[in-house]
């Protein structure tokens, strides 16, 4: 082999390890195809992460011990949020909740995915898949929204709504929470259809809204980190600044108004209209989007 000139370490995402994922089949010599996750834009459904009734149990054991501790003024959080988030801690068991709220979901998914899957001659269709760039997140996951694929005759006689995305299926059927995150904001043409599911799920108690105490899945995240922390203050560990407030990770701005808030105050805007921000992303969305920040939070 003769000595290579030109080298080169292109830029990427690394996806899950092969050895936890499915080979379906090989197309030809150079094309493999695999199976992968793929995480839907724009939603968040209830967590499945305690495994178990027992798991979800631990979990309501925890967040009962978080709501002493922010009770106590022991952990690292403002009045408001304190306010806002002890109902949803101290009032119900919240793992348990999150828990069952999420098998729930994907129970519900996977109605929808053999109800529009299915043609009226019993066949499956194929999904067709839409990507943002970059297309993957840090857990290699794709991020896409996901629909039926109809034919170009089919999508001629169906309205916006009749081919609508799984994702926005989701937020219409109250099983999953819109969680629109900047840039890979939704179309002109589907924000507001994603608002206007969102707010008649919220206001006909569908899905998770059924419990007024029910957490979004990016909340109950949230929570989780936030008992991390707190317990290892509690035990007198000393940690920094950053590390103290590391739970509280995006700010958030109200897609009705432009206003920007910061990563605890969230909670003053309605679920609907919350466009979600990281820090990174910060001054680009308040350049692009012609955001108005806010104190506090």
């Amino acid at each position: 082999m003769d000595k290579l000139e030109i080298l080169w370490t292109p830029q990427g995402t690394n996806l899950p390890s092969l050895g936890a994922r499915s080979l379906t089949d090989i197309s030809d010599g150079d094309t493999p195809n695999i199976r992968m996750p793929i995480r839907m834009l724009s939603i968040d459904t209830p967590e499945t992460t305690a495994r178990s009734d027992n798991g979800a149990a631990k979990i309501d054991a925890q967040f009962q011990q978080l709501a002493d501790w922010i009770q106590t003024g022991q952990a690292p959080v403002s009045d408001s949020f304190a306010h806002y988030i002890l109902p949803k801690l101290a009032d119900i068991d919240a793992g348990t909740l999150q828990f069952r709220q999420g098998k729930q979901a994907g129970e519900h998914y996977q109605q929808l995915i053999d109800q529009r899957l299915t043609k009226p001659s019993g066949s499956k269709r194929k999904l067709f898949v839409r990507s943002p760039e970059p297309p993957f997140d840090g857990y290699g996951r794709l991020l896409a929204y996901v629909s039926p694929s109809y034919s170009t005759r089919e999508i001629a006689t169906l309205s916006r709504t009749q081919r609508a995305t799984f994702n926005l299926n989701m937020v219409e059927s109250g099983w999953a929470a819109p969680f629109i995150l900047f840039p890979n904001i939704p179309g002109e043409l589907d924000l507001p259809l994603f608002v206007e599911q969102a707010l008649a799920a919220k206001n006909a108690s569908r899905g998770q809204y059924q419990q007024p105490l029910s957490m979004p899945g990016y909340e109950y995240r949230m929570c989780e980190k936030l008992y991390s922390i707190t317990k290892k203050l509690v035990n007198g560990e000393r940690l920094s600044e950053a590390r103290r407030h590391s739970w509280r990770s995006r700010y958030c701005a109200d897609m009705r108004d432009r206003r920007l808030y910061g990563p605890t105050e969230y909670m003053q805007i309605p679920e609907p209209y919350r466009l979600w921000i990281w820090p990174v992303d910060l001054q680009l969305s308040i350049s692009r989007l012609n955001l108005i920040p806010l104190s506090g939070g």
